[in-house]
């Protein structure tokens, strides 16, 4: 009797072991990329560089201008003017530089961080659409690393999560 009761608990035990799992997977790099969020992010960056470019160019020219002003001056000044002239010049191409360092360096890390708070945001919607559906597992496929090499195209959740999460934005932008 003892024998039958514990091939007994075998076998339920068994059988509830045999439920699958709900599993599902992403590719992060479409995932992302075809976000619309990411797609007004980089139309923002792209108006943002632009502008920086063309105030760049704006006063590389007036360096210019002023350049060419300083030789004119230094070919008719003394010695001592000469090189009084060429620090003036000379300063004002570093703080030039450094103005645009600045700026670059602004532009860039302000990009840095809009990308980290993306992926953040993806990684917690995938988390809550994985939850909210039952799954037990999404995985993220990276074309860069092979954390998943195969994966059933039934399992393959990318536009479900996409359209679900492009949807989110659009209504958080209304």
């Amino acid at each position: 009797m003892k024998k039958l009761i514990v091939l007994g608990i075998a076998v339920m035990a068994f059988v509830s072991c045999e439920k699958s799992a709900k599993i599902g997977f992403v590719n992060n790099s479409e995932l992302i990329n075809e976000y619309q969020e990411k797609k007004d992010l980089e139309a923002v960056f792209k108006t943002r560089i632009d502008n920086f470019n063309k105030r760049k160019d704006s006063m590389q020219q007036m360096f210019n201008l002023e350049y060419k002003q300083a030789q004119e001056k230094a070919a008719k000044a003394s010695a001592k003017k000469q090189e009084e002239l060429s620090m003036q010049i000379q300063q004002l191409g570093q703080r030039l530089d450094q103005q645009i360092n600045i700026e670059q360096k602004r532009i860039s890390d302000d990009s840095k961080t809009q990308n980290d708070s993306l992926i953040s945001t993806v990684k917690k919607f995938v988390e809550k659409y994985g939850k909210d559906n039952n799954y037990d597992f999404i995985i993220g496929q990276n074309d860069n690393t092979a954390s998943l090499y195969f994966g059933k195209e039934e399992h393959d959740l990318t536009q479900k999560v996409l359209e679900a999460l492009n949807k989110q934005y659009a209504d958080k932008k209304k």
